[in-house]
């Protein structure tokens, strides 16, 4: 039996968000405590009946969690939570998909305009007080977004959005997905992911916003990043290993396309020795893009949700994953 709510204790584990502050803003009057690292999340799990998660979470903590009934992730990506282990214990899952779409989106955004515009370049020489002069050269200066064609691999809820903000600037959409029958959520042409190398030569930019699974593992492949036009931008905003990085960073040093902007990487942080960072083609953020100052309230929103469903007795979540 799920909990009443006098009886129900969440923990909120994570090592930055104020996950139990904005909860508490809330007035719920329900029981909750927030844990900072691994070693407290072990430690005190076991006093828990809810847990909202993200990276903080490793399946070994199950046998500790005696009293979990359900776990709220606090992120879209849910490759780091076994299905089978937490179905075993009967304890309910459910993802934060779509909290941080339009956040993402912008981000993704942001990340073109700034290839497109020189950004980085500008506040390096903003650092060293260079004042660059115009160029000659096309092929060096700023560039505009009207007319350009831009591929979204996934077209979910990060992509439709992704592909309504491009339309803004006048671009073009292509859009792939697992099932174009699924419908073109913007796009101006839809596709499916086995046409992703036929495609890609007809990109300026080609956007990586599709989740993390075995069949999107590496999808990005050398294959694909040789298909890409010289002159175009690789844009992923998506998981790290959805693209060949190996791939990525020898496209890269031998200035295949023009430019690429990440907000994920293989592996994170982004280990010293990767060549990734000083490469001047590439633009690199920390993961940051779903991270706003609404994030915290808005996977609230659908734990509160879920909660409420739970305590009705209704058999399907929000966002449900098991």
């Amino acid at each position: 039996m799920f909990p009443t709510r006098d009886k129900l204790t969440i923990c909120f584990a994570h090592a930055a968000y104020q996950m139990k502050a904005r909860f508490d803003a809330r007035n719920t009057g329900i029981n909750s405590f927030q844990v900072r690292s691994y070693d407290e999340f072990v430690q005190r799990v076991g006093e828990a009946d809810v847990v909202s998660v993200s990276g903080m979470w490793k399946n070994d903590i199950i046998p500790h969690a005696t009293r979990l009934k359900f776990v709220q992730s606090i992120s879209s990506g849910m490759d780091q939570y076994s299905k089978e282990l937490l179905g075993a214990k009967g304890i309910r899952l459910a993802s934060a998909a779509g909290v941080n779409a339009r956040a993402v989106a912008e981000h993704a955004l942001a990340l073109i305009l700034a290839v497109f515009r020189r950004l980085p370049e500008a506040r390096d020489n903003q650092h060293k007080k260079v004042w660059r002069g115009m160029l000659g050269d096309l092929t060096q200066r700023e560039d505009e977004l009207g007319g350009k064609t831009l591929l979204i691999v996934g077209m979910g809820r990060i992509g439709s959005h992704l592909a309504k903000l491009a339309k803004a600037f006048d671009m073009k959409v292509i859009g792939i997905r697992r099932d174009p029958t699924a419908g073109a959520n913007g796009a101006d042409a839809i596709h499916g992911m086995d046409d992703l190398v036929k495609m890609v030569p007809q990109a300026d930019i080609v956007a990586l916003t599709c989740a993390l699974t075995p069949e999107t593992t590496g999808l990005m492949s050398a294959t694909a990043f040789a298909a890409m036009k010289p002159s175009s931008v690789f844009v992923n905003v998506a998981r790290g290993k959805v693209a060949d990085e190996a791939a990525l960073i020898a496209t890269m040093e031998g200035n295949k396309i023009w430019a690429a902007a990440l907000d994920v990487t293989a592996e994170e942080p982004l280990p010293a020795a990767s060549p990734l960072w000083t490469m001047p083609n590439v633009f690199v953020t920390p993961h940051t893009a779903g991270e706003t100052r609404a994030y915290e309230d808005n996977v609230i929103d659908i734990l509160i949700e879920n909660l409420d469903r739970l305590w009705r007795g209704e058999a399907t979540l929000r966002n449900q994953v098991l």
